[in-house]
């Protein structure tokens, strides 16, 4: 059903699926899709931010989101990941960060 789609197709379903499950965690935090002109076409480097704080870099093949965007495990596993960064992103600061959902 979703799985295909041109590169730029697919990064926009990429930056909302990592979009909706970061901010399942904190409302606050925000994707960004790197606009790097060596990875057009063929892969996408996602990061979160969120607090001044910004995650370490999340990588992806084209191909791969591509051809799995429509597979459920494979998308739990991403939005484990996504959910675990922003995490990590509030234990990085002070507990005064972590605002109650």
């Amino acid at each position: 059903m979703f799985s295909g789609g041109s590169y730029d197709e697919v990064a926009r379903w990429l930056k909302n699926f990592l979009t909706s499950h970061a901010k399942r965690e904190h409302p606050r935090a925000e994707v960004v899709l790197d606009d790097d002109d060596a990875l057009e076409g063929r892969a996408y480097r996602a990061r979160i931010q969120l607090g001044g704080r910004t995650s370490e870099p999340i990588e992806l093949d084209y191909k791969d989101v591509a051809d799995h965007r429509g597979a459920l495990a494979w998308c739990a596993a991403l939005a484990q990941r996504t959910r675990a960064q922003v995490k990590s992103l509030l234990g990085a600061g002070s507990a005064g960060d972590a605002r109650a959902r």
